[in-house]
């Protein structure tokens, strides 16, 4: 009984909140293309938009961006969180059941408990103590994401800053947890860390799946190898300590220049879902609501942010992937699309990441116009 009069209390915040929201801009959405049915408005104008929170209690949403700020959005509009704080390319924003936000910055992590910015912060891992101090001034592949996993402990992705490191540099990765998905777990008044995936580029977007409690996660993969490979990759971890192949392996089953004459794991996990290469995939999200038809009840939502060197621009969209009922990839397809002018081969827009409301609506940050949509399904 409690359970629902708590889910009943969240879908009323939430149907006060999108009645009593500021007036959105009317940006032209029409571009956008979606499945039938489907429609997408602008929710909030947040600057540099990027991995999107949303407490499930109220419908507030904690937005991360690569700059200083972490941004909050609630019916009285955007405001910026924790604005006495110093924060360095927060991009990771996560919440706990208990209420807890975590923020993943370029090198800390830190934890704010009922994601209130009046409360001392603590420190999950402390300024400098992530990665190599000595590792953190490049600004590739620096943007963590974060999850807290049906464990209860916080998983955190950390990329490598190099398109393919050297041998030297490889392997001080694999020790430290660099080109990784960390764990967190409580262990008395700190937290004990562990590496759960190894063999990862640059992951910017996981979660886990409710049904079965797999880690799925996204990993753009190796440049300047050619427009059409490697792929990128949609991931599945069913249990701690596997290799997803990197740097052995580009993306998929393509081998790296680097690391052709070198013996790969035995065990490499390949990935679920091979995506176009370098549309560059980024956040993801199980849906778990019920106003999408049942088609996509389970299904995977992740965003593609687009290319940055191809000679024809990909990505730019939202992709939806299938999975078949043993709970592995079944095939992917386009979701919403038209941030991409194919004509003139220039954005005008780039999703980031997504997430779900309380009422079973989809968010869509966009880090390049400095907004987030919300997608809607009015049925046929």
């Amino acid at each position: 009984m409690a359970r629902a009069v708590l889910t009943l209390r969240a879908l009323l915040v939430a149907a006060l909140w999108l009645a009593t929201a500021p007036a959105r801009a009317d940006e032209d959405l029409s571009r956008i293309r979606l499945p039938p049915g489907f429609a997408i408005s602008v929710f909030a104008h947040v600057p540099g938009a990027r991995s999107l929170a949303v407490d499930p209690r109220d419908g507030t949403v904690f937005v991360g961006t690569r700059r200083d700020h972490v941004y909050v959005v609630t019916p009285s509009g955007v405001t910026v969180f924790a604005p006495a704080l110093a924060f360095h390319d927060p991009n990771g924003v996560c919440l706990a059941p208990d209420g807890t936000l975590y923020v993943a910055e370029r090198n800390r992590i830190r934890a704010f408990p009922d994601a209130k910015a009046d409360q001392p912060a603590t420190d999950v891992v402390p300024e400098g103590a992530l990665i190599p101090p000595e590792e953190a001034h490049a600004p590739n592949h620096a943007a963590r994401v974060c999850r807290i996993g049906p464990d209860g402990a916080l998983y955190v992705t950390v990329g490598q800053p190099h398109n393919v490191p050297s041998h030297e540099q490889q392997a001080l990765y694999a020790r430290v947890g660099m080109g990784a998905i960390l764990r967190f777990a409580r262990d008395g008044d700190g937290y004990d860390r562990t590496i759960y995936a190894a063999g990862i580029r640059n992951s910017v977007g996981l979660d886990f799946n409710p049904r079965d409690r797999t880690l799925w996660f996204t990993d753009n993969q190796v440049d300047m190898m050619g427009d059409d490979i490697p792929p990128g990759e949609l991931n599945r971890a069913t249990r701690p300590g596997q290799n997803f192949g990197f740097p052995w392996f580009g993306g998929g089953h393509v081998r790296t220049t680097e690391y052709a004459d070198d013996t790969p794991p035995e065990d490499v996990v390949f990935p679920q879902i091979e995506m176009v290469a370098h549309a560059a995939d980024l956040g993801m999200t199980f849906y778990r609501g019920r106003q999408f038809p049942p088609a996509y009840r389970g299904a995977i939502f992740s965003a593609q942010h687009g290319s940055w060197n191809r000679t024809v621009p990909v990505g730019a969209r939202v992709m939806v992937t299938f999975l078949r009922p043993d709970g592995t990839a079944d095939h992917a397809q386009v979701f919403a699309d038209g941030w991409l002018d194919t004509v003139a081969h220039r954005y005008l827009g780039r999703p980031v990441d997504v997430a779900e409301l309380p009422d079973g609506s989809l968010l869509v940050s966009d880090d390049y116009a400095g907004l987030i949509y919300r997608v809607t399904y009015r049925g046929s």
